[in-house]
């Protein structure tokens, strides 16, 4: 009889594929670390940026520095618009220690509340298995995390992955990611843990630290299903655990964020991505974001990258004040927002949409001239009303 096509082996790539396809990663790779500066190390890209890079995926400028590893942050201090953000070294320092409290002993308090929160029909977790993770650089751990995640599932017990490295290429570059905690349940089920400092107030949060938690494990999640694809028997929970303190004390407490929405709209608008080696292949010859550089030379490299500003930038990316005076300079509507560029339509700057107003340009027949020609007549007349009947002439005017 015959071996079936289904139990044969699975087929292989071609070795001059393979070949060209190493060729290609390797001369990409040499590009970035070009444009980055030869000296300079890459900037990690973690869950949080990649978040705010989906939300704007029209931005080429940020993702080919995100893909490249250029530090955002001293670029644009080099440039003469550093942006004043972050978190506190306080901040910083509270949240690392509430993370201590809440893995300690093995993760006991953290299993206990996930089993309240999410245990389903398993049993209550006795003996977890805590597996080593470490490895020399990010791809080693990636590799080993990818690993301890096949063993645990095929063990059909519970483990606790203490900050794992996950993989997820974005725009064509790989992109490593680090959550909290990652949990495997015996049904072969994997959670996201997400572990903040920021106060559950009666059981509820601050609705703008929520979403943007929910967004990085959305992130989380979707890096985690690449490895369970390959992994049998595996699935990954889109209801992430997201561990804060207590009300006004140090005592941990959970709440389940569903992910799923912000998992489809950041898939969504990956995939929207430019590759980067398309992005840098436009670039002019030699072009690069050494920090080093003159900031003649480096504006010049910038600018060579368009970039797609709303005043939304401004929490989520390093270059926003850069971007935001270019664009006021050259009077681009997008300072204006996202909403407002939407309604102007083919309009792109503030002149033409004043002049569209006054009559002076534009198509009558375009509903956003037309619009705006309207909107400029209701605020004469609105103007005139308001200045009430004029004075008579010679007489005085009232005080």
């Amino acid at each position: 009889m015959s071996e079936s096509p289904a139990s044969g082996p699975p087929p292989q790539t071609p070795p001059m594929t393979q070949h060209r396809a190493t060729q290609q990663t390797t001369a990409l790779r040499q590009r970035l670390a070009e444009l980055r500066g030869p000296a300079v190390a890459p900037h990690p890209l973690d869950a949080r940026a990649l978040a705010a890079l989906a939300a704007n995926p029209g931005c080429k400028r940020r993702a080919l520095l995100d893909g490249a590893g250029v530090d955002k942050a001293a670029l644009a201090t080099a440039l003469g618009s550093p942006a004043a953000f972050g978190q506190s070294q306080f901040a910083f320092m509270r949240g690392n220690a509430f993370e201590a409290k809440v893995k300690a002993d093995g993760g006991t308090e953290l299993m206990r509340l996930l089993y309240e929160r999410l245990g389903g029909g398993s049993e209550a977790p006795r003996k977890v298995l805590v597996p080593d993770l470490t490895a020399a650089g990010p791809e080693g751990r990636a590799a080993r995390t990818a690993l301890a995640l096949r063993e645990a599932t095929g063990a059909g017990g519970w483990a606790l992955l203490d900050h794992p490295m996950l993989a997820l290429e974005v725009a064509g570059s790989p992109a490593y990611l680090e959550p909290d905690a990652v949990v495997v349940h015996p049904d072969g089920r994997w959670t996201v843990v997400e572990i903040k400092s920021f106060p559950m107030i009666d059981s509820s949060a601050d609705a703008a630290k929520v979403g943007a938690a929910a967004r990085q494990s959305a992130v989380y999640v979707l890096a985690l299903e690449r490895i369970a694809a390959v992994t049998s028997g595996a699935e990954v929970g889109h209801r992430v655990l997201l561990v804060c303190p207590k009300d006004f004390s140090n005592l941990p407490t959970a709440s389940v964020v569903d992910v799923r929405k912000q998992r489809a709209v950041t898939r969504r608008q990956l995939t929207r991505l430019t590759r980067i080696e398309e992005i840098a292949a436009a670039l002019p010859e030699g072009t690069t974001f050494d920090p080093e550089c003159s900031p003649q030379e480096l504006t010049a490299a910038v600018e060579s990258v368009t970039a797609a500003y709303a005043p939304e930038c401004l929490a989520a990316c390093e270059l926003a004040f850069h971007c935001r005076a270019k664009a006021r300079s050259a009077g681009a509507v997008q300072a204006l927002g996202r909403s407002v560029r939407g309604e102007l339509g083919g309009l792109t700057t503030v002149t033409d949409v004043l002049a569209a107003a006054a009559g002076k340009e534009g198509d009558p027949a375009d509903p956003t001239v037309a619009a705006l020609r309207r909107a400029a007549a209701l605020r004469a007349e609105a103007l005139e009303r308001a200045a009430g009947p004029a004075a008579p002439e010679g007489g005085t005017p009232c005080r």
